[in-house]
């Protein structure tokens, strides 16, 4: 006949355990060398029913088998002290809250079997810290909102806390003890209630888990120092006489929902102000046009292509020297994020102070290269621009193109035109040694001259793959004219008619000036 091999304790579903004969407390005892106390392990239903804690809960020897019930004998074949399931419920035995059953022992005709895998462990929910002085403080269970069990540790004081306070604990529960009665002295000499601050623990606890939620514990008669915790951050307060597992468990999910709501609010606040500096700066680098004393009229309509930004990577500029020559410039950074528009309003500022200090033409344009090249934060970043100079008398300019698209030009009873391109030069910072030609054009006594960015002209026709192209912006702004819009109106016109042809909003920055004299 095969020895039994007994079996490890391992927790027994209830559809597991069987009536099989429990070992007694005589059995026990037997094997111990003591006497009997009498009474089997088994937990009746009573004792199953009965409140759980230190006022709930007896001791192991106190749980007795309902009256009238034969007193099981000890089974042979498990070892002395070895505890079975009891024999009516089919219960495990307890010991205070936790279940510390053996296994059903193995059928001897079956032969040596091996140990039955232990059950996993019930997922967790929420993970309350409990914070308190008397480490043996009574506590229900508790369960979330998804039926899971509240896991539970505790810590006698703010050390223990911080050390046991990992990323997982969802709500701090701490135990406030009473308020010391004004004028008593304290061990130090110190008189409570004079100077100290009754909340410092409150305190310590939110600047320790500021993503935490916290609840007070504490007694009804200190209800307005719980009212004080709450207002100086902790999401509610409990009193230690009304605790109980339903209103704990409903306290600790409203308070981790409310703290999750306040750090949701904090940080769409936090967005939303960080959102108004950035409008606030990128509004303040947008450039001034400065005309006075110049009968040209100025206009100018800017669409940056990244959503929720006023800066793009496209730039322009328009001063008046004290000559009297007007300069217009426009540009583009090749990019579309923020490191781009920060670079494109380097250049802009740059090629204002480079013109009042009186350069122009090929020599401005090769200094900011250099600007571009030193600023730059990759050697692949190139920027496109176009300069004009406008004579005092307005009747003729100079245009220098870096790479970028060709103005349009329309003089007093004439069809618009795009300027020549072919004697432009290359992009900023493509070509070490480049060279910008500088080519005179002859405007007329009243002319409007449309400098724009290549975001206009790029935008799709329809849903196939056609772009706009220089021709289609000019036979679209040729109708706009004819229409009879001017200034700032034509150009929105423009860019609407532009945006609806795309079909959409345009994906990359655009930017368009105007000149005229009438």
């Amino acid at each position: 006949m095969p020895v039994p091999v007994p079996h490890p304790r391992t927790a027994v579903l209830p559809h597991q355990a069987g009536p099989v004969n429990a070992g007694c407390a005589e059995t026990r005892a037997a094997a111990a060398g003591m006497p009997a106390h009498g009474g089997c392990s088994g937990a009746s239903p009573a004792w199953r029913d009965a409140p759980h804690g230190p006022a709930g809960s007896a001791p192991l020897s106190r749980d007795l088998p309902e009256a009238g019930m034969p007193r099981p004998a000890a089974d042979p074949r498990l070892p002395a002290g070895r505890n079975a399931a009891h024999p009516v419920t089919g219960h495990a035995p307890t010991i205070g809250t936790k279940t510390v059953a053996s296994a059903t022992p193995p059928d001897p005709a079956a032969g040596p079997a091996a140990a039955e895998p232990a059950p996993e462990p019930p997922a967790h929910g929420l993970t309350l810290l409990l914070i308190g002085e008397d480490p043996n403080n009574h506590v229900p269970e508790m369960w979330d909102w998804a039926g899971r069990k509240v896991r539970l540790r505790t810590a006698r004081n703010l050390t223990e806390a911080e050390r046991l306070l990992t990323d997982d604990v969802d709500c701090i529960l701490l135990d406030l003890t009473p308020a010391e009665p004004a004028g008593r002295e304290d061990r130090d000499g110190t008189r409570a209630g004079d100077s100290g601050d009754e909340l410092a623990a409150v305190r310590a606890v939110l600047r320790m888990a500021p993503a935490q939620a916290v609840l007070v514990l504490t007694c009804e008669t200190d209800a307005e120092r719980a009212a004080d915790a709450v207002r100086v951050g902790a999401q509610d307060y409990l009193f230690r006489d009304e605790l109980d597992g339903k209103v704990l468990s409903r306290a600790v999910r409203y308070a981790v929902e409310r703290k999750r709501a306040d750090l949701a609010q904090r940080q769409l606040t936090e967005s939303r102000l960080r959102a108004q500096e950035n409008a606030r700066l990128e509004r303040g680098l947008l450039p001034t046009p400065l005309l006075d004393g110049s009968e040209l009229r100025f206009a100018a309509c800017y669409r940056p292509g990244r959503s929720r930004a006023l800066l793009g990577g496209d730039f322009y500029d328009t001063v008046r020297t004290p000559d009297g020559t007007v300069h217009a410039m426009i540009g583009d950074v090749c990019g579309h994020g923020p490191d781009e528009a920060a670079l494109g309003v380097e250049l802009r500022i740059a090629w204002r102070a480079l013109t009042f200090a009186g350069l122009y033409g090929d020599e401005l344009l090769a200094t900011l290269q250099k600007v571009l090249e030193n600023e730059r934060p990759d050697d692949e970043i190139f920027a496109t621009l176009c300069t004009v100079d406008i004579s005092a008398d307005g009747h003729r300019a100079g245009v220098c193109l870096a790479g970028h698209p060709a103005p349009l030009l329309a003089r007093a009873g004439q069809q618009p035109e795009l300027l020549p391109y072919e004697f432009g030069g290359p992009a900023l910072g493509l070509l070490p040694q480049a060279r910008w030609p500088r080519r005179q054009v002859e405007l007329g006594a009243a002319w409007s001259l449309l400098m724009y960015t290549d975001g206009l002209i790029e935008g799709r026709i329809g849903e196939g793959t056609r772009r706009l192209g220089q021709e289609g912006m000019t036979e679209l702004v040729t109708r706009q004219m004819a229409g009879g819009l001017q200034g700032e109106e034509l150009l929105e016109a423009s860019v609407r008619e532009v945006r609806a042809l795309n079909g959409g909003e345009l994906t990359d920055d655009v930017a368009v000036l105007l000149l005229d004299r009438r």
